[in-house]
């Protein structure tokens, strides 16, 4: 009943209280990447959603668009500074996501969408992940974010997919103000980010 009736609803609902309350945010934070970077302020790509069903995320662009003498874009620590770096530390580039949930792509709270390219590279039990609407935030994100493995990162996905529940996604929600506040997890050490899953790390 939860995971199906209440789960959405308390998901819309609180999406458009939040898009109404943070939209002088969002609107700070996108006038900050035009005058920084200028254009695009979204960053949007496909990824790969509830039963991997293919749909757009949104998220305020953080990285800039230099490139090498050869038109190459530059490696991601490379492009991630300055207001983008900052942007990102606090989490403010996954405001857009709220207009996610209000579509029903997303929730408050699941496994992270991930790259489209990963999805042959799954095994049957990575591929759980997808059994549930992908989240703002998950189990696998206050456990330690970008910071822990990929092996890590997916055992916590299918944690959350099986104990799914409203008090584990209240947990999640409180442990994600938390990490946000004290900033932890954000990049895997030696990474702009996260290194990319090779079906094997």
């Amino acid at each position: 009943m939860y995971k199906n009736f209440f789960k959405p609803l308390l998901d819309k609902i609180l999406a458009v209280v939040l898009i109404l309350v943070l939209s002088p945010v969002m609107a700070v934070v996108a006038i900050l990447i035009y005058l920084w970077d200028g254009r695009p302020v979204l960053f949007i790509q496909e990824r790969p959603g509830y039963r991997e069903k293919i749909f757009k995320i949104y998220k305020f662009r953080t990285m800039t668009n230099e490139k090498d003498k050869h038109g190459n874009l530059l490696p991601d620590e490379k492009r991630l500074k300055g207001i983008g770096k900052i942007i990102r530390s606090l989490s403010l580039d996954e405001l857009p996501q709220l207009f996610n949930i209000l579509k029903g792509d997303m929730s408050f709270v699941g496994p992270r969408p991930l790259l489209v390219e990963y999805l042959p590279l799954y095994n049957e039990q990575q591929r759980k992940r997808h059994n549930v609407k992908p989240g703002i935030t998950g189990l696998a994100q206050v456990m330690g974010r970008n910071a822990i493995s990929w092996k890590e990162k997916f055992e916590y996905d299918i944690e959350y997919v099986d104990n799914l529940s409203f008090w584990l996604d209240l947990k999640i929600i409180f442990l994600t103000i938390w990490k946000v506040v004290k900033r932890e997890g954000v990049s895997q050490k030696g990474q702009a980010t996260m290194e990319k899953f090779d079906g094997r790390n």
